[in-house]
């Protein structure tokens, strides 16, 4: 008879629960969090390096869920506002994780101007977690943009030419064609993912 009464909950639509839960149903969000765990995990998973920030973070966009269900107005589905919340969590946690930090091979003195001179490189040169997220967020939107609306031969030039850094007479040889179609196709490859 359990099994019976818990059905018709589970075919509630997500924005029913939504409703469910600000009217306090705790049945409710938990049937939400059962609907979203899954896809909020690889959603912060694409993000975060690190398993044990990957669960922390998925928490914490719940968290968020839950304390701004109220604000959810049902303009756009709900999974695009739960995921909304998880990228705004992400970039949070990457704002707050922002702090000058000095190397510790700066602190020990060393080899001098020489030891300085490598460490301030190799860091300044390393994106910030912030970075690391909006440039990933970047490549998803191009990889998307390139699987919707370029060519299969189009998806293999840009791929050889901007990913596998190929030249462009190493690309014409390989795929038996003029160095200037080649550079014709990227140019239009180029000005189709801008756009997106």
């Amino acid at each position: 008879m359990a099994a019976a009464t818990c059905s018709p909950a589970r075919q509630k639509s997500d924005e029913e629960l939504v409703q469910n839960v600000v009217e306090g149903d705790r049945e409710a969000f938990d049937l939400l969090y059962s609907r979203y765990i899954g896809r909020v995990f690889r959603f912060v998973e694409k993000r975060l390096r690190n398993r044990a920030d990957v669960e922390e973070t998925t928490q914490e966009v719940f968290i968020n869920v839950f304390s701004s269900l109220g604000s959810f107005r049902a303009e756009a589905p709900f999974a695009a506002w739960v995921l909304g919340v998880a990228r705004r969590t992400i970039a949070s946690r990457f704002k707050k994780k922002e702090h000058p930090t000095v190397p510790l091979e700066l602190e020990g003195g060393g080899d001098g101007d020489f030891q300085n001179e490598t460490t301030s490189t190799s860091v300044a040169n390393e994106p910030s977690p912030l970075e690391f997220y909006e440039l990933r967020e970047r490549l998803d939107q191009l990889e998307n943009a390139a699987e919707r609306h370029l060519t299969p031969e189009q998806q293999q030039l840009f791929r050889l030419h901007h990913l596998e850094h190929r030249p462009i007479a190493d690309i014409a040889t390989t795929l038996q064609k003029s160095e200037d179609a080649v550079k014709s196709n990227l140019y239009r490859v180029r000005k189709v993912l801008l756009a997106r």
